[in-house]
């Protein structure tokens, strides 16, 4: 779950700061996506790096996924028979909602590559054309695509926050003072990558990324 978890983490702070490329514009935007096609070359031929990046983030989805179905069947079988009376267990709403957090994210990165990936479901729908497929997708008349990419990156910093917080625990924050500085970092951090996905959709539909 923690390796899993720590690739994908990684890998959405580099989306993310690709995505805000869109406010340098067209070209430039379109330059660095036409780059992710061109590393590795000339050691590896055409797309593979692209290949070899999408693969390890399959893998490390399904593993993440794998994982946390296996740790929640192990804390079903540790207690098969259901309390007759249990106190309420006080946590915070991203603890609570962790799977069907995990459950929004999955359906939305599946809407989001047939969007912008391969353009199926894109009103521009060219690959070749990441800047105008961004624009397009989040067009004012689209409000309810903005919408639905909102609810899955708040629902995504949710996750954050608490697979963070969790993180920060098991690798020692266990006394009070370390627990209170794991939940600011999980915070911050949660808040701030939120911010820098969310930036970009809204952008758009104010019309301030054209």
């Amino acid at each position: 779950m923690a390796v899993t978890g720590i690739f994908l983490v990684f890998f959405l702070i580099a989306h993310m700061l690709g995505n805000l490329k869109v406010f340098s514009g067209d070209s430039s935007f379109n330059g660095y996506a036409h780059w992710l096609r061109e590393v590795g070359k000339p050691l590896l031929p055409g797309v593979w790096f692209l290949w070899f990046m999408r693969i390890g983030l399959v893998v490390a989805a399904v593993g993440h996924i794998w994982a946390a179905t296996v740790l929640a069947l192990r804390a079903r079988a540790a207690r098969p028979v259901r309390y007759a009376h249990r106190k309420k267990v006080q946590g915070s709403y991203a603890a609570r909602t962790m799977r069907w957090g995990g459950v929004i994210i999955l359906f939305f990165v599946i809407y989001h590559l047939l969007d912008l990936t391969t353009g199926h479901l894109n009103p521009v729908g060219d690959p070749s054309r990441p800047y105008a497929n961004v624009v397009a997708t989040f067009a004012p008349q689209r409000w309810y695509v903005t919408l639905f990419y909102t609810l899955a990156v708040v629902t995504l910093g949710f996750h954050l926050r608490h697979g963070v917080f969790s993180a920060l625990r098991s690798l020692g924050q266990q006394t009070p003072r370390g627990e209170q500085r794991a939940k600011a970092v999980a915070l911050v951090f949660s808040a701030a990558l939120v911010a820098g996905y969310l930036v970009v959709p809204f952008a758009v539909l104010t019309g301030l990324v054209s």
